[in-house]
C-alpha cells in the first residue's frame, strides 16, 4: 500500500508470530512487544534528517552526522506504552508526550481523554506510537492533536494494521508514513483486526 512501509526484517515477523499466539502470556508479550519495537525503530527513522558536522578524535578531525531536530516519541496509551522504553533505550534524549484516547465501543469513535505534549511542535521529529491501526480513529485523533501544535513531520509506528485503518488515516492526512509489521486481512464487526493479535492493551497488562 502506498506510503506503507511493511518491516519484512525476519525477527520482526519472528516476533509478531509470537506476539499473535494466544498462548503467550502477559509478561512474555510484554518483553516480546517491546523487543519488535526496537527493531521497528531502525526502519523507521532511517528518513530523519542530519546535518554534517566534524568532530576531533583523540586523533583527528573526522566528518561525522548530527540529527537536525529533536525527537518527541509520542504513545497512544495505554498499549503504547509497551513500545515506548526500548524507544527511549535507542534514542535516550528524545522528549516524551502522552495522547489518552478511548475508543467507544459502539461508535468506534475515538475519545480524548488526556494530552501531555510540548506547546509547539514544528521543530521536532514526532513519533507517534500504537501496536494496532484498526479503524483508524484513534491515529487520525492523535493526528488533529499533533497538528493543532504545529507538528510537520511526524510517522506512524504500528506493530499490525488493517487496510481500513491505513485508508482512514491517509484520507485525512495522505502524506503521513505508516511503518508496521504487517496489513492484515480486514477489521470484524467490532472493529478489531483480523487475525490481528487480539486487544493489545489487554494482553499487554492481562486486564
Amino acid at each position: 500500500m502506498k506510503g506503507v512501509t511493511i518491516i519484512a526484517h525476519p525477527l520482526v515477523q519472528h516476533s509478531l508470530t509470537r506476539l499473535r499466539d494466544k498462548r503467550t502470556g502477559p509478561q512474555e508479550f510484554r518483553r516480546v512487544l517491546s523487543e519488535v519495537a526496537a527493531l521497528m525503530l531502525y526502519e523507521a527513522t532511517r528518513s530523519f534528517a542530519v546535518n554534517r558536522v566534524s568532530v576531533r578524535t583523540p586523533l583527528a578531525q573526522a566528518p561525522g552526522f548530527e540529527l537536525r531536530r529533536e525527537v518527541v516519541l509520542v504513545p497512544i496509551l495505554r498499549a503504547g506504552l509497551g513500545m515506548l522504553d526500548s524507544i527511549l533505550q535507542l534514542i535516550p534524549h528524545a522528549r516524551v508526550g502522552f495522547i489518552g484516547l478511548k475508543r467507544e465501543e459502539t461508535t468506534l469513535l475515538a475519545t480524548s481523554y488526556h494530552k501531555s505534549l510540548p506547546a509547539n511542535l514544528k521543530p521536532f521529529e514526532v513519533i507517534l506510537i500504537d501496536p494496532m491501526l484498526a479503524t483508524g480513529g484513534s491515529a487520525v485523533a492523535a493526528m488533529d492533536l499533533l497538528s493543532e501544535l504545529g507538528a510537520k513531520h511526524v510517522r506512524l509506528v504500528n506493530l499490525v494494521a488493517a487496510p481500513e485503518g491505513v485508508r482512514h488515516v491517509h484520507r485525512h492526512y495522505p502524506g503521513l508514513p505508516i511503518f508496521t509489521a504487517a496489513v492484515d486481512r480486514c477489521l470484524n464487526h467490532k472493529g478489531y483486526i483480523l487475525p490481528g493479535l487480539g486487544d493489545a492493551g489487554d494482553r499487554l497488562f492481562g486486564v
